[in-house]
């Protein structure tokens, strides 16, 4: 169902250019996304910014859950919005206190370069174009598998991390993740088999 709130909260003013303090408005809200408008009262022109919701981060949470489930390990799972806030975490029973930090780094370090935190890792090695990039960002850039983006068609509306097993592993329970958004199966099998094909 259809509904329009109106809210004012402060927003973190970071790469993405968003006004600290901006006024927005939610409209057509529904468990798929939400549209934000934030008003610049710089220029006086509106910004929209789709986005996902606290709905989409649940569902995409338990896909990520049943991923871990199929690896064995305990998993730190982490979903950020558009504007790479978190959304939602969780950390399983037992799961790596360290890796509490990567799972929520991955995932706003995709955000942030609109990249894989895979790719990341190949731009930053020596000689590579990115080579030193894990420093800035005050040294919280994470450049390893994990943190991927999630699409709306052509628009980022945000993106997950997972730490926990191997680089692989991770990535196929971030892709898990996306796919439950996607209405897709959140098996790490079915995941690393998409990423191959969409690869080849």
């Amino acid at each position: 169902m259809e509904r329009t709130k109106r809210a004012r909260r402060e927003i973190r003013n970071g790469s993405l250019g968003i006004p600290a303090q901006a006024p927005f408005a939610i409209s057509n809200c529904s468990s798929r996304y939400s549209r934000q408008t934030w008003q610049n009262s710089e220029v006086g022109m509106p910004r929209s910014m789709t986005t996902l919701t606290l709905d989409d981060a649940k569902r995409m949470l338990r896909a990520g859950e049943h991923a871990a489930g199929e690896t064995g390990l305990a998993y730190n799972l982490a979903i950020v919005d558009a504007g790479a806030h978190l959304v939602a975490f969780i950390r399983q029973d037992d799961a790596l206190i360290g890796s509490i930090d990567l799972a929520i780094s991955k995932a706003v370090t995709a955000r942030l370069f609109d990249k894989p935190t895979a790719q990341l890792a190949d731009l930053a090695q020596p000689r590579q174009p990115l080579f030193g990039i894990q420093q800035s960002n005050h040294g919280e850039v994470v450049i390893f598998g994990g943190g991927l983006l999630v699409r709306l068609g052509d628009e980022i509306v945000g993106a997950v991390g997972a730490s926990a097993g191997t680089v692989e592993q991770d990535v196929a329970v971030a892709q898990a993740m996306i796919a439950a958004f996607n209405g897709g199966s959140s098996s790490p099998h079915d995941a690393r088999e998409e990423m191959r094909l969409r690869t080849e």
